[in-house]
């Protein structure tokens, strides 16, 4: 069982690969690129709040969902974690100038800012498992909630520097940072399947 300090860090880790902040930061500079600062500051920030209320309210209120559905945890710990997993392979193997389109008529800081850009898909099923009630207590999980709040405050300050930064990594580092955290998040996934299904105590009575 990993420390609350060991724990907090693999959720910083799994949020970071799954937010992607670097990857959000090249899809906003292409999607902001005729946009003035003001309103490029202001997309950055509605953009952070409404994935926030998102990734927040699935901490609150994903799990009661699940249980209401009739949906159990360790099933949604081996489907999350397949779906986390051919994601993980995405962020390897995806193309690195993949881009989400917007619509002209719709809010770009909506969609697809903030759904799918920043709380993806595997995003609000990593917060959902980190923050397993039958496991955590209530303030372990409030500080996955404050992780998650601080990775989305790095998310806002990298789309609000998006030009500079890149002139400074330039596409092949970002590149490079995200395929590092897309294998991270791979491994992540593998461990979610093999606790899920017991897969280190059963080799352990074999032995």
């Amino acid at each position: 069982m990993p420390t609350m300090l060991e724990k907090f860090i693999q959720d910083a880790l799994i949020l970071w690969a799954t937010i992607d902040p670097i990857g959000t930061m090249a899809i906003f500079a292409g999607l902001t690129a005729g946009l003035t600062p003001a309103e490029r500051r202001r997309t950055a920030t509605r953009t952070v709040m409404y994935a926030g209320a998102v990734l927040i309210g699935a901490i609150i209120i994903g799990q009661i969902i699940l249980t209401a559905m009739g949906i159990r945890l360790i099933s949604f710990q081996v489907g999350g974690g397949i779906i986390l997993f051919l994601f993980g392979l995405q962020m390897i193997f995806g193309s690195p100038t993949q881009k989400l389109k917007g619509e002209p008529e719709h809010d770009i800081a909506v969609f697809p800012l903030a759904i799918p850009g920043t709380a993806t898909p595997g995003a609000i099923l990593a917060v959902i498992l980190l923050t397993d009630n039958h496991i955590h207590p209530i303030p372990v999980q409030a500080g996955t909630a404050l992780i998650t709040i601080a990775v989305l405050g790095f998310t806002w300050l990298l789309m609000v520097s998006a030009d500079k930064i890149i002139n400074v990594l330039g596409v092949g580092g970002a590149s490079i940072l995200t395929k590092i955290m897309g294998m991270i998040l791979a491994a992540f996934s593998i461990e979610l399947v093999m606790n899920a299904i017991g897969v280190e105590q059963w080799i352990g009575a074999v032995r």
